[in-house]
């Protein structure tokens, strides 16, 4: 909003409301940040191909309305995104570089408002339900429950199954926070697409895998292995993870899964885990944090995420020990990796 000479009182001073807005406006904000969304789910950095481009023949190549796109983009340009060279001719800048489709970031793909990445941050539109109630706001403003609504919605589960594939890095450092020297067979619970096993399979040849998942999900990981080269060394299980798992695996990995689940869904999980491994095999727990204190502002956030979406909840390495402790599992060993993973190493404890 702008200030105008009723912001101020007779001596010049800002008014009350001006004083609050200048304090509050960078956390009450919508506007930009649904802006920047539109303008990552339309494309609007791909379309212009680094030329400035008038707005009418923007809104043809997006198939939108000209008055409106150019609001849109006059609003982004005042807040340093996307620049007008010429009236009502628009370019790429160096933000709004950050939206292209081939950035390797993948901002584009995480902000678009009908993929994964922007349906997530739609549902915070229930986050008053959730506080008021104690439980996820996802059903409220979807219609269904998370894993429901994704499985109902092939499109969107597809766009979640890339999104906890990306950062090519990130997984890399997962699967290297493991010494899997030992393992012969590692059986990845709630694995996606197989990124996890993949970089597991091509640093270790001597080991096989299972992939384990729902079924639509497993189909998809069958051909991304497939691709690589690496569907040979594994087995695909398309099955809930409630239900018994298969036996007779050296490691049992869940791979950012914990955190989903709130604790009695979280405790089944872990126990059907043990229950397949028996008393020579391992569990594997990799979760993205583990320590409150490394990034309170992203584990606080992550937190109210995880309760938001699906009632699940971010956890300390010390609630991680004592919920696996109350599934049947001894903790052998817990580290945290180079970008921040923590990973535990649990033993079954047996009957």
């Amino acid at each position: 909003m702008t200030t105008t000479e009723d912001d101020h009182d007779a001596q010049g001073r800002p008014s009350a409301w001006q004083a609050a807005w200048e304090v509050l406006a960078p956390v009450t904000d919508l506007v930009t940040p649904m802006a920047v969304r539109v303008a990552a789910s339309l494309r609007l950095t791909d379309l212009m191909a680094g030329d400035a481009v008038p707005v009418e023949e923007l809104a043809r190549r997006s198939d939108t309305n000209a008055d409106a796109l150019g609001r849109l983009l006059r609003h982004l340009v005042c807040r340093g995104v996307f620049t007008e060279p010429e009236p009502g001719t628009f370019a790429v800048n160096e933000p709004a570089a950050l939206l292209a489709s081939d950035h390797p970031s993948g901002m584009r793909a995480r902000l678009d408002l009908g993929g994964f990445g922007g349906q997530m941050d739609l549902a915070f539109i229930g986050l008053l339900h959730t506080v008021r109630t104690g439980q996820p706001a996802w059903e409220s403003v979807f219609g269904a429950p998370f894993w429901p609504h994704l499985a109902a919605n092939p499109e969107l589960r597809v766009s979640f199954d890339a999104m906890m594939a990306a950062g090519a890095d990130y997984v890399a450092d997962a699967a290297r926070g493991y010494d899997w020297s030992g393992v012969r067979h590692v059986v990845d619970v709630g694995g996606g697409t197989g990124a996890l096993l993949a970089e597991v399979l091509r640093a270790h040849p001597d080991i096989r895998a299972t992939l384990v998942d729902l079924p639509d999900t497993v189909d998809r990981g069958r051909q991304y292995l497939a691709e690589r080269g690496l569907d040979t060394r594994c087995a695909f299980v398309g099955q809930s993870f409630f239900d018994p798992l298969p036996a007779g695996g050296d490691a049992y990995v869940l791979g950012r899964v914990v955190h989903d689940w709130g604790d009695d869904d979280a405790l089944l999980i872990l126990r059907r885990c043990a229950d397949a491994a028996g008393p020579h095999g391992r569990v594997v727990v990799i979760e993205s944090h583990g320590h409150s204190d490394d990034d309170p502002a992203m584990f606080a956030e992550m937190n109210l995420r995880m309760l938001l979406f699906s009632g699940g909840r971010e956890r300390t390495v010390e609630d991680y020990i004592a919920l696996t402790a109350e599934a049947g599992l001894d903790v052998a060993d817990v580290h945290s990796t180079a970008l921040g993973h923590v990973v535990l190493d649990c033993i079954p404890l047996g009957p």
